[in-house]
């Protein structure tokens, strides 16, 4: 993969063109790097030939009430994304993806496809009301797709299209022949990471609270907060020293369940106790690279799965860092998912809150690494006795009060940044936090990020030109031919998905299809935004 500030030489890549809804289904797991269950996606369109740029994802509302206000969320969130990043889209093409088991009601995906239908006005209606036509809604469901967009029964039956084969189109093939590879479905992520549901769920929760009586009061005592932090962060690493000398499974259930019998009902208590501090949780993510970054991902998977039943709110800390390095190391569909977890476990939980706007709209996330480590290179100075040099988070913490000005980071790294240095006042005071209502509460801080994005509802929304995972495109979709171009590059080289190819027609020509534009005035781009 090249690094985000190469470029990628046209001659060398190669062009895929997409023609019918049919192949724009079997492009949206490759367009966002796993298959989506219960989401509805958005993905803006630029240029006369389409060409594919940001995109946004959120799970379905079971309340069909909810709908008119997602749908104007989706809309706002993806175009004043796209504002920020590049440009205004010039279209929108939109996917609904749910199976009949996840609704009482529905027996078939045709039935699904109807239950939908205003969810899909409702997209088509806030986006035209920013001037913004969406070009194609495709529901996907129970093998088959249909289209909001085309009354033509000769093309699109009402009983659906089936779904090409999977790894069977050119695209599949394309992007296979670029070395990357769709991930898994997100219920499979889930899976890893959801709470025990067996027997043993009973053991680890009397010991969760018989291990909580026995902690909470030395780590309110005097010194015992120190203390106990230590001892914590010198179990985590001995347990991953123990998950990093087994030997490697290569199915991820039954590694998962290894992993399960290599660490003691007692060793899971304590660590999840002891996370809920944050200043060790902040230690903690420091292990998000190099040889620790592999067993501290499976460690905090496996305590994910041990929050169970009443502690299922503890899990917060364990996704948070879960999504964190699996973020880190490059995978953008746990990372996201995990975090997601983390606040529907805990919906005002702050690190995740700050952590699920950048995962989401695919930043880098060298910013927060650059953080971490400084800061455990300082500690590191300061317990052999040198100097310590200023961390980027004191020399923020400095600029600010001095109300000079600091140089430009990205959000992700701001954020981070007002997230470390309430850290460090809250340490100056002596005072104990804990994220947990029982042993202390962390109030979550407004910032432009957290604000911007909801949780759990909170879209994920991703920027053009981030890879491999969105192979870009070119040209409206309609139903005479105008193509969308793919670019994937040549074996031996992968590079990012870039922009694409030739079109027969520009966005919002003859034959794309119900325009469903209000009567507005036009607006120029908003870079005010």
């Amino acid at each position: 993969m090249t690094h985000r500030s190469e470029s990628a030489d046209p001659i060398d890549e190669t062009v895929v063109t997409l023609r019918t809804p049919a192949e724009l289904a079997d492009a949206l797991p490759y367009l966002l790097g796993f298959r989506p269950e219960s989401s509805v996606v958005l993905i803006a369109l630029h240029g006369p030939r389409g060409r594919f740029g940001g995109r946004v994802r959120l799970g379905i509302p079971e309340r069909p009430d909810d709908w008119p206000s997602v749908a104007e969320q989706l809309a706002q969130c993806l175009v004043s994304g796209c504002e920020r990043r590049e440009a205004r889209p010039d279209g929108v093409v939109a996917f609904l993806c749910q199976e009949p088991e996840a609704f009482a009601g529905d027996a078939s995906g045709q039935q699904v496809m109807e239950r939908l239908r205003p969810l899909a006005q409702a997209l088509r209606t806030e986006c035209g009301d920013l001037d913004v036509p969406v070009l194609e809604v495709v529901c996907v469901s129970d093998g088959r797709f249909w289209t909001y967009c085309c009354p033509d029964q000769r093309c699109c039956p009402s009983e659906g299209t089936p779904l090409l084969p999977a790894g069977t189109s050119v695209l599949a093939a394309a992007t296979v022949y670029a070395g990357f590879q769709v991930g898994p479905a997100q219920g499979r992520i889930r899976a890893r990471l959801a709470p025990w549901r067996t027997a043993a769920a009973s053991d680890q929760a009397r010991v969760l609270h018989d291990t909580a009586c026995a902690l909470v009061p030395r780590i309110l005592g005097d010194g015992g907060h120190a203390e106990v932090a230590a001892e914590t962060l010198a179990l985590a690493r001995r347990v991953m020293a123990r998950l990093a000398a087994a030997p490697p499974i290569a199915d991820t259930l039954e590694a998962d369940v290894y992993d399960d019998e290599l660490i003691g009902h007692e060793e899971a208590a304590a660590l999840i106790l002891g996370l809920q501090d944050r200043t060790t949780r902040d230690r903690a993510a420091e292990w998000m690279e190099g040889d620790e970054a592999a067993p501290a991902l499976r460690l905090w998977r496996a305590l994910a799965r041990r929050c169970v039943r009443e502690y299922r709110e503890h899990a917060a800390a364990p996704l948070t860092l879960a999504g964190w390095v699996a973020w880190s190391l490059g995978d953008l569909a746990e990372g996201q998912e995990a975090l997601t977890m983390a606040l529907i476990a805990d919906p005002h939980y702050a690190f995740a809150l700050l952590l699920h706007p950048a995962c989401s709209a695919d930043d880098d996330p060298e910013p927060i690494r650059r953080i971490l480590r400084g800061e455990r290179a300082q500690r590191d100075a300061t317990a052999q006795g040198r100097n310590p040099v200023r961390s980027a988070v004191r020399q923020h913490a400095e600029a600010a009060a001095s109300g000079g000005k600091s140089t430009k980071t990205s959000g992700a790294e701001h954020t981070e940044v007002r997230e470390h240095d309430r850290s460090e006042g809250d340490n100056a005071q002596g005072g104990v936090s804990a994220e947990k209502p029982d042993m202390g509460t962390e109030k979550p801080r407004k910032n432009d990020e957290a604000e911007d994005q909801k949780a759990p509802g909170a879209p994920e929304v991703a920027p053009p030109g981030s890879a491999p995972d969105r192979p870009d495109s070119t040209d409206p979709l309609d139903h005479a031919g105008a193509g969308v171009g793919v670019r994937t590059a040549p074996r031996g080289r992968r590079r990012p998905p870039r922009t694409s190819g030739p079109g027969s027609r520009p966005v919002g020509g003859a034959g794309t299809g119900p325009r469903n534009r209000r009567d507005t005035i036009r607006r120029g781009a908003r870079h005010d935004r």
